[in-house]
This record gives C-alpha cells, sequence and structure tokens, in this order.
C-alpha cells in the first residue's frame, strides 16, 4: 500500500515540478539554448562540446547559463569546466567555470528526477555583445580525469535580458 501512495506522489510530484519549470520559463525572452548529451554519461576529457549562438542584437544586455545534469554515480561535489568563447570577429576569451553539483553533506543539488539532476549555472550576467554573428561557445570538462562518469547532459543558455 505504502508503495503505491508513494508512487502516485512521485508522479504527481514529478508533475508538479514540470509546471513550475514551464511556468519560471514564461516571460524569459530566450535567445538560444541547446543540450547536448554525454553518450553512456562518460563524458572523455577530449570531447568538445559546440554551441554556435547568432547574435543579432548588440544593444541589449544578456545572461549566459550553463546546463548540467548529473546522474547519481557523479563521483563527486563539483563540476570544472572549460568555457571558450570565439567572437565573430576572431577574439577568443577562456575561463574556468565552478558548479557546485551538491552540498557539503553530499545532498544534490539542483531539480531531480529519479537519479538524474538538473542544474542551470548562471555563467555571465548582463553581457552585451560587442558585434553582432556568431558566437563559438566551447564546453569541456576540466576534472583532469580521462572518462568522468556521471555527467549525462551539459548544455548553453543565453537570454536577453527584459
Amino acid at each position: 500500500m505504502k508503495s503505491i501512495v508513494f508512487k502516485r506522489f512521485s508522479f504527481l510530484l514529478t508533475i508538479a515540478t514540470g509546471v513550475v519549470f514551464l511556468l519560471s520559463a514564461c516571460g524569459k525572452n530566450v535567445l538560444y539554448e541547446q543540450n547536448e548529451r554525454i553518450p553512456s554519461a562518460i563524458w572523455n576529457k577530449d570531447q568538445i562540446l559546440e554551441f554556435p549562438v547568432d547574435v543579432e542584437d548588440t544593444l541589449s544586455a544578456h545572461h549566459i547559463y550553463i546546463n548540467v545534469r548529473n546522474l547519481n554515480n557523479y563521483p563527486l561535489s563539483n563540476l570544472f569546466l572549460f568555457v571558450n568563447i570565439q567572437s565573430p570577429d576572431g577574439l577568443y576569451n577562456r575561463d574556468t567555470v565552478q558548479c557546485f553539483l551538491a552540498e557539503p553533506s553530499g545532498k544534490w543539488v539542483g531539480k531531480g528526477f529519479g537519479n538524474v539532476w538538473s542544474n542551470r549555472f548562471r555563467y555571465k550576467t548582463n553581457i552585451r555583445f560587442p558585434v553582432s554573428g556568431v558566437y563559438l561557445f566551447q564546453i569541456e570538462q576540466a576534472m583532469r580525469i580521462e572518462d568522468l562518469e556521471g555527467i549525462s547532459d551539459v548544455g548553453l543558455r543565453v537570454e536577453i535580458v527584459n
């Protein structure tokens, strides 16, 4: 009996979380959002994910986010990433970004469903792109582990600030 009640509660909680997520996305001016699946949830250190973002508006400010989905078998509490940005005029920028996926107690952060946890990390806020054209964002894992297990998806989201 408890199992059936728990399953129904879990199902309703999942539906409610989905509705909240969709409603929170309303009103956002999403310029770009793409997520890349990591095959078998094993991210090789040489696998670089690419996200070409076509920017026309150079006057508005933008927020940039990094989306990460991890599985329960991810062995660490954080994730270091290298983020490379190449602008249409050839300028190149490289950042190191740390994403905290778990609290010090070991409890996963973000929104969870089953053994999958989703997070959206703010990477840059209120930035203006200096020239229009395609900006190439590249994201690679920087954990110094050849095959990093437990990361299932990584993505990029760019929003125009109202």
